[in-house]
C-alpha cells in the first residue's frame, strides 16, 4: 500500500466544540447505545436530531482521514486544514436535511470532493490572473522526504481520473462500490482504472533514479 505520512492537526483540536455550537440541539438522543459503538450512519442520524455528542464522535473518527484526503491533493497544509473545516461546517449546515441513503463516508467525501473542485477552480483562476506556473503551487522538495516527493511527482503524471481513483482506494480506503458511487462510474470501470493506475505508478517509480542521484544532479546543476 502507498504511504504518505500525515501529521496531527493542531488547529483542529477544538473544532468539534466550535462547529457543533453552530447546530442548536432541538432534542436529546434517546438511544441507550454508547456513542462510540454506533455506526457512522447512526451517529449522523442522531446529530440531525440534535445530538452534539454524536457530531463530536463523527468528527473524531473522520478529521484525520479527511485532512489527509485534502493534504494529498492540495499539497498545502494550511489549505488542507481549511478545507477540512469547511467540510465539517457543511455537514453541520445540512444536518437537518440529512436523509439516510448512501453510507455516511460516501456522503462526507462527496462534500469534500465538491469543495476540492471549487478550491482548484479558484486556484487555477488565481494562477492565471497572476501569470504563475502551476508548479509554483507545489511545496519545495526540501520540505518533504525524498520518497514522498518522488511519489507525489509520479502521481501527478497519472491521468486525473486514474489518480483520483488510486488515491481514494489506497489512502482513503474507500471500497470499489463507494468510489463508483462517489465518481458516478461503473464498478468494473473503477476496477480496471485502478489496475491501470497502479501499474502506471509502479512503472514511473521504478524509472526514477535513486534519491541520492537526484541530489547529486541538483548540486551539479547549481555549480
Amino acid at each position: 500500500m502507498l504511504m504518505v505520512d500525515v501529521l496531527p492537526i493542531p488547529g483542529l483540536g477544538s473544532m468539534a466544540r466550535k462547529l457543533s455550537s453552530m447546530h442548536s440541539p432541538t432534542s436529546g438522543d434517546s438511544s441507550s447505545k454508547r456513542v462510540e459503538e454506533r455506526s457512522d450512519e447512526q451517529l449522523m442520524a442522531a446529530f440531525s436530531r440534535g445530538s452534539s455528542e454524536a457530531f463530536t464522535e463523527l468528527f473524531g473518527r473522520f478529521r484525520q482521514p479527511l485532512f489527509g484526503y485534502f493534504w494529498r491533493r492540495a499539497a498545502d497544509r494550511s489549505q488542507a486544514e481549511e478545507l477540512t473545516q469547511e467540510t465539517f461546517a457543511a455537514v453541520i449546515r445540512s444536518a437537518s436535511r440529512y436523509e439516510p441513503g448512501a453510507r455516511f463516508r460516501t456522503y462526507l467525501y462527496s462534500i469534500a470532493l465538491n469543495l476540492l473542485r471549487a478550491y482548484r477552480r479558484k486556484a487555477a483562476f488565481r494562477a492565471t490572473f497572476w501569470g504563475l506556473l502551476k508548479e509554483n503551487d507545489e511545496p519545495s522538495a526540501e520540505c518533504r522526504l525524498d520518497e514522498q516527493v518522488l511519489t507525489r511527482e509520479a502521481l501527478q503524471q497519472l491521468g486525473g481520473m486514474d489518480r483520483e481513483i488510486l488515491l481514494l482506494r489506497e489512502f482513503e480506503q474507500l471500497s470499489y462500490a463507494e468510489i463508483a458511487e462517489l465518481l458516478d462510474l461503473p464498478v468494473n470501470t473503477v476496477r480496471s482504472r485502478l489496475f491501470r493506475a497502479r501499474a502506471a505508478l509502479r512503472k514511473l517509480l521504478e524509472a526514477r533514479p535513486p534519491s541520492g542521484d537526484n541530489q547529486m544532479r541538483k548540486q551539479e546543476e547549481d555549480v
